[in-house]
Formats: C-alpha cells, structure tokens, sequence
C-alpha cells in the first residue's frame, strides 16, 4: 500500500484525534494500520499533535491531554463534510427575506452560514435580505462581506476551540432581541439528555438564543445521535426542527415524535 494511501497529512490527523477522543488512546502501530503508512509516518503525525498541545506522547502512542476531550473545530471541519454541506443547504431553504436568523457556533452551522451568503433570492432590490445575529466568529467573518446580510454579533469571550463568544455579556444581548429563527448546533443528540455540547459556557449561550426564537432548529448529522456531550443545551420539548442527513434510530425517533419535532433529512434521502 502507497505511502499516504493518498489521504493527506489533515485528515490523518483529523482521524487520529477522532480516535483517541472515543478511546483515550492509539498506538504508533494503529495509526500505521489505519492509514497504510509506515512507523516513522505515524510517529511525525503523532509530534506534530503534540506540538500543538492536543495529545500527550507516550511510550509507543500517545493518550487525550484531558479527559474531557473536544476536538478543535480546524480538525472537525473535515469530518462527515458532505453530509455538513448537505444539511445547511437544506436549513438554508427555511429561511425567508426579511427574516432574523440566529447562528450558533459550529462546523454544521458554518455551512449554513455560506448557504445563506449563497442565497441569491434573500438579496433585496432595497434594504437588508436577512438578519443575522450569531456568537461565532469565524461565521460573522464569511458574512461580514455581504451586502444582503445584517450582522449582529453578541460580544463575549473567545473560545478558541471553536471560535464562539461566551459569557455574560453574550447572554445579556441574546436576551433582548427577538429571532424568527435560530439555528442551533451540537455535540450530541439523545432520547433521554436531549441536545448538548461540550462546554458549558457555549450551552449557556446557546439556551439563551434559542429562548429568543419563535422556532428552534436543530442542525445535526448522524454522528451526533445517542450520544450525550458534557452540557445540556436543550431537552427536546425545546426544539421544533432538526435537520439531518439521515433518519434517527428507532429510540431517538420515538423520542423526537414524542416532544412533536418535525425530522427533515437532507439529499436524496428526502424529507421525513
């Protein structure tokens, strides 16, 4: 087998660290089986993850530097990014000109965010298209530009994980505007926690935008269901709407049903 097995350097690094968040650690040797690549490939993969801090070498692998492991959105970007794209084309097209639209941080709701800046038709003749308020800054950066989108950002502290600002003074400005529509993103989906994230500071944040909503909406790929994240952002009775890439197993779906949320699955697999 080719060395690189024609996967680049990012992804095997992306990988590596999907790895060890699920297990805790990987061994030189298992990187070298995932990839087809040789010993000294994976150890170079393996310093450059330690030279940026996010895993602790050890004899023959290395471990998680925490035990509460978040990857860091550069290395989940790449992860399941058809479905991704997928899905905010799909969330996209719930938004109407006019409307004031609430964004999440998130790899999902960043797509969504270049949907919407993609969105011919919210481009009015006078005046703004749409309203977007979001506490993600890599987001208000790809909007920022353009001249059909009003941004509105909450202020707050940087997390430089996933670039969301958190804290008080986010709360305090999602708490007195009124959203049509907020978008929401997450770490994990499930019958019994209901939607979650990593942080706690981001779970806080997001609760407060989607307490400002007339209609919550949730972006998931398939990734996320039946797991549990650290922080609840919301139970399920919260959320009219989840877009995803393909239909939830049966508990989740009987849990969806239950609390009236509407299931729209994005691509060919239609609607649901």
């Amino acid at each position: 087998m080719p060395e690189g097995n024609d996967v680049r350097q990012q992804q095997r690094l992306d990988q590596i660290l999907a790895t060890i968040s699920t297990q805790d650690r990987i061994s030189v040797e298992e990187i070298a089986d995932l990839f087809g690549t040789s010993l000294a490939t994976a150890r170079r993969d393996l310093s450059v993850l330690t030279d940026q801090g996010l895993v602790t070498r050890t004899h023959g692998g290395a471990i998680a530097v925490a035990s509460a492991y978040e990857l860091p959105m550069a290395y989940r970007i790449a992860r399941n990014a058809h479905a991704k794209r997928a899905i905010g084309a799909t969330a996209a097209a719930l938004v109407s000109a006019g409307d004031v639209v609430g964004l999440t941080g998130g790899t999902t709701t960043s797509e969504l965010g270049r949907a919407l800046a993609s969105r011919g038709d919210l481009v009015p003749k006078v005046g703004t298209g749409v309203t977007v308020m979001t506490n993600a800054l890599n987001i208000a950066y790809e909007l920022a530009i353009r001249s059909h989108v009003k941004l509105v950002l909450t202020g707050g502290v940087a997390r430089s994980q996933t670039f969301e600002l958190v804290g008080p003074i986010a709360a305090a400005t999602l708490s007195d505007v009124v959203i049509d529509v907020a978008f929401v993103g997450v770490d994990g989906l499930d019958a019994q926690c209901g939607a979650t994230t990593a942080d706690d500071a981001e779970a806080h944040v997001n609760h407060r935008m989607l307490s400002s909503a007339r209609r919550v909406v949730v972006v998931a790929d398939s990734t996320k269901f039946d797991h549990a994240a650290f922080a609840r952002t919301c139970s399920l009775e919260e959320i009219d709407t989840l877009v995803t890439d393909a239909e939830p197993g049966p508990g989740l779906a009987e849990a969806l049903a239950r609390a009236d949320v509407e299931v729209i699955v994005s691509g060919p697999r239609g609607r649901g």
